[in-house]
């Protein structure tokens, strides 16, 4: 890996049928990430890349996660796939909240689907500040410059709907199959000017680095290697993980000291925000910590919250919420059910400013200011102290519900 270039984590979001695994595997093989010979035969030769690195993991041959590598000239990112179907959403979400930028995947044979929104939502209320939009499929519609406008003025109208602006995202006609305008512009495509897909990656501009924020480390997996020992694995959230500290596991309490931090099979001294990596801490037993906990230093632990209070949008509910209901917040990597005991304040969702006090319920499209306890202990952050380790959506009846951020809580020790 060469050092010195910047690392950015990039979600592919959209639909599950247009076509993310097929870019990736494309982007991944222009940008020489890997060889001709790992692809399979026949038409989804592609789409087996990604799968191929999960079924890897699933075999415990590597502790790095289902997170392919590529570089463009200027940056070196780390794939986040986010798989599309409703059953994934979860995973989405996991993933979306690690990116610092996303690909929004768009079929222009099909258009904007249900989970074409639901994802724009979700990657603008996770925080993801930078886009860009994959026209997929032209060759299906044999490169009509009519159909990709039409694609890109509807689009527009969704991103809009979330706050993100259309004149400053890049939308590219590709197609992911036959790789059109994934490394170099297509002539397949002459009336796009604009940049190709990798070009438009070296446009975003990398994050701050939240080095100067306490250590946090959400937890992904727990491996048992042999000769390490314990291995939790992670991206740093924020903060600097150093060989020699001292950490804490939350909610569960289990501490020790670092004893070597591994990423992509290299051994560091130190980690900082952005890093996937494994590392094992002296006297931390597999059975002693699970996904969704939190590592930080012993003399700033992860907060473990008895309540909170929350800003959210309802995004889609069937029916309404109110006092009682019990949903599962999924916050970084943990999944817990939290029960609503307050509806303070109705908010127009347009302007911020506060509509109704006490509101009796909650229905599709409101926002909210809203207190919940989680059933049991999770670690999670105020917005304005740790923005990285604050934001969660809801999910019920295999759907988000709703998204949100927390403002204020109660600790629970």
């Amino acid at each position: 890996m060469a050092k010195g270039k910047e690392h950015m984590n990039l979600a592919f979001i959209g639909h599950v049928d247009h076509g993310k695994s097929t870019m990736v595997g494309h982007l991944l093989l222009q940008s020489g990430a890997i060889a001709e010979q790992q692809l399979s035969d026949g038409e989804d030769k592609f789409r087996f890349v990604m799968d191929k690195l999960s079924e890897e993991r699933e075999r415990g041959v590597t502790i790095d996660l289902a997170h392919a590598k590529f570089e463009t000239p200027k940056y070196e990112f780390t794939i986040v796939d986010c798989p599309g179907h409703r059953d994934f959403v979860k995973n989405m979400i996991t993933g979306a909240s690690q990116a610092d930028a996303a690909v929004l995947v768009v079929a222009v044979d099909d258009g904007v689907m249900p989970q074409t929104k639901e994802h724009a939502f979700l990657a603008r209320t996770l925080g993801i500040n930078q886009l860009i939009i994959g026209v997929n499929k032209m060759d299906l519609v044999d490169y009509s410059e009519e159909k990709f406008n039409e694609l890109k003025e509807e689009v527009s109208e969704l991103i809009k709907t979330v706050a993100y602006k259309p004149k400053d995202i890049n939308f590219i006609p590709l197609s992911a199959f036959e790789g059109d305008n994934i490394t170099e512009n297509s002539a397949n495509t002459p009336w796009y000017k604009g940049p190709s897909l990798v070009k438009a990656l070296d446009e975003f501009t990398a994050p701050e680095k939240p080095t100067d924020l306490p250590l946090r480390v959400p937890v992904q997996d727990v491996y048992s290697i042999t000769g390490v020992g314990t291995v939790p694995v992670g991206r740093i959230e924020t903060g600097i993980m150093k060989k020699g500290d001292n950490v804490i596991f939350e909610p569960p309490g289990a501490n020790g000291e670092v004893k070597s931090i591994e990423m992509h099979h290299e051994m560091l001294d130190s980690a900082e925000p952005g890093d996937n990596v494994g590392f094992n801490v002296r006297g931390v037993g597999k059975n002693d910590i699970r996904r969704g906990d939190v590592a930080g230093h012993t003399d700033n632990a992860p907060t473990v919250a008895k309540e909170f209070t929350a800003q959210i949008v309802v995004l889609q509910h069937p029916g309404v919420i109110t006092v009682g209901y019990t949903p599962v917040f999924h916050c970084h990597t943990a999944q817990v059910a939290c029960t609503f005991l307050e509806l303070q304040k109705k908010l127009d969702p347009a302007t911020g400013q506060v509509k109704e006090e006490n509101p009796d319920f909650l229905k599709t499209g409101d926002a909210a200011f809203v207190v919940v306890k989680p059933t049991k202990p999770m670690v999670i952050e105020k917005i304005k102290d740790i923005p990285h380790m604050g934001r969660f959506a809801i999910r019920d009846m295999g759907q988000t519900v709703a998204a949100g951020m927390c403002i204020d809580l109660v600790p629970a020790k």
